[in-house]
This record gives C-alpha cells, structure tokens and sequence, in this order.
C-alpha cells in the first residue's frame, strides 16, 4: 500500500531525495521548502501526488498549519521525514548568541514542532513512522561544531525518548545519522564555506586548517542511494531506532564511545567517592 509522507527541507540533499524515491514507487508525499519554487519540477512531473508547502520549520504556526493541510489533502500520514537543518561553523568563542539560538531554533526546536504537529494524527490512526535526521555529529564531537553538535545531540535524546512515548500507540521512531553526503556539486560539502560561519579569531586558524583537510579527505555518499535505503526501513514492521548512512560511524563512533568508556572506568574511585561510598578496591 502505498505511503503519505511529510518531508521538511525538500528543496534539496537528502530531503529532495527522499522526496523524489517516495514519488517514484508511488507514494504521496507532502514536501515543504521555505519557498515552493524549488519544487515546481516535482509538480509538474508529479502532478496531485506532490503537495507542495512554503514552511519555515522555525515558524510553530506555519508547521502546524503545514501539517494540518497535509493531513486533510491526503487524508493521513505514514511518514514524517524530519530532515530540515543546517551546520553553524564556529569555536565555541566565536559564536554570538544569535548563532547558537538560530541553530537550535531551526534544528531542535523546528523537529519538536513537526513532532508536535504530527503526533495527534498519528495517534488518531493508530500508526505513523518518525524518521529524524540526526548526523554522526550527534554521537561524537569534533572542534569547530559546538553549535551544531548541541543540536544534534539533543535531537538523539529526543527521539530515544519519544519513541519509548509513542510505541504504545503504533507509532515508531527512527533516528537516522548520516556521514558525509555529495549533497552540493556532487561533492562533500565542506562546512567551512556552508555560510554559516561564525566570526574567525586567529588563534583558531590552525583548527579550521585541519577540520578542512579532514573534510576534504572523507568519501561522499550518493544521496539517491541513501534515499533506497530510506524506503527499506520505512517498510519494515520492526524498523531500528538508530541506524547509521554510509561508513563514517562505524569508523568513528565505536573509538570514540569505547574512549568514554575508559575513561568512566578509569576515574570510578572518584565517582564512588562523589556518593559517600567505596570502590570495589575499598578505596
């Protein structure tokens, strides 16, 4: 049977792919952009299976409008693609206040007010699938992100909450955290000339140097064949609550979890000691 979707920042990347992979099976999909100009083409190729809607995701208002329109256009929702977003570039010195509020405005807080939005419908029906874009800087930190790793770390607390909310009610809830992606040119971006960059102070030129080189040297996924790979798991009757986009995390995630790890271990006297009690050691 087929699916109704909902997909925020549709215009392009991942979302226009997602877009265009649900529309090519079958499904209906309402897509939302800042401006609907974008999608014109899905339109006129797609015709009344493609409700396009301008949405600024910061907008709570608009959102639930958004969605509400999706709801009664299609008469249900199957999938809600919470893919809008983008990367603030800065040390954390760098960063005004503007910029740090502006990331989780758009990346936070404009995926719980979808999430909001959707949820009464979802439930109603008794079914749904939540599908939130995290990143692989949701998991691990690097310098030079603060701001976006602020927003996507808080985006995977969210959602591993939510979904233990929302089960009950047969809705599911997967967190996606993609690596590097040819989501501009066909290339890897590089978050350094994405726009969002915060004021450079010298004393971090070095850093921005070597996040460069490291950008620049990481293999970039096709995002049509992450979309393929997004109408599996929307398929499936026991979709995973996390699952990673190419092999970035594999690579990156299990050292840099296995170092806390250590670390915990290493400092547990100090834990033990912080609570009135002993270590194992009796220390």
């Amino acid at each position: 049977m087929s699916k109704v979707w909902f997909v925020t920042g549709s215009s392009r990347g991942l979302g226009r792919q997602f877009v265009e992979a649900a529309l090519s099976r079958g499904d209906k999909v309402a897509a939302t952009a800042r401006t609907t100009e974008s999608l014109d083409d899905l339109v006129a190729a797609y015709g009344e299976a493609v409700l396009p809607l301008a949405m600024d995701v910061t907008d709570r208002a608009a959102v639930v409008e958004s969605v509400s329109r999706a709801k009664e256009h299609f008469g249900r929702l199957d999938v809600i693609v919470n893919n809008a977003g983008y990367g603030q570039v800065g040390a954390i010195e760098e960063l005004t206040e503007q910029q740090l509020r502006d990331q989780m405005e758009t990346n936070l807080f404009g995926a719980v007010w979808v999430i909001q939005a959707a949820l009464p419908h979802l439930r109603e029906q008794g079914s749904g699938h939540i599908i939130q874009l995290s990143s692989v800087a949701g998991l691990i930190a690097l310098p030079l992100g603060g701001a976006y790793h602020a927003s996507k770390w808080a985006l995977e607390g969210l959602n591993e909450a939510l979904a233990q909310e929302v089960a009950e009610f047969g809705i599911k809830v997967t967190v996606i955290a993609p690596g590097g992606f040819a989501t501009r040119s066909g290339k890897n971006p590089n978050p350094l000339d994405n726009g969002h960059v915060a004021e450079p102070k010298p004393i971090y030129d070095g850093l921005r140097q070597r996040l460069g080189a490291l950008v620049k040297h990481q293999p970039a996924g096709d995002p049509a064949t992450a979309a393929q790979t997004l109408l599996k798991i929307v398929d499936l009757d026991n979709p995973p609550l996390r699952v990673f986009f190419g092999p970035m995390g594999h690579q990156m995630v299990p050292q840099a979890y296995a170092a806390r790890l250590k670390s915990w271990a290493d400092w547990e006297h100090l834990s033990m000691e912080a609570h009135g009690q002993l270590d194992q050691e009796g220390r």
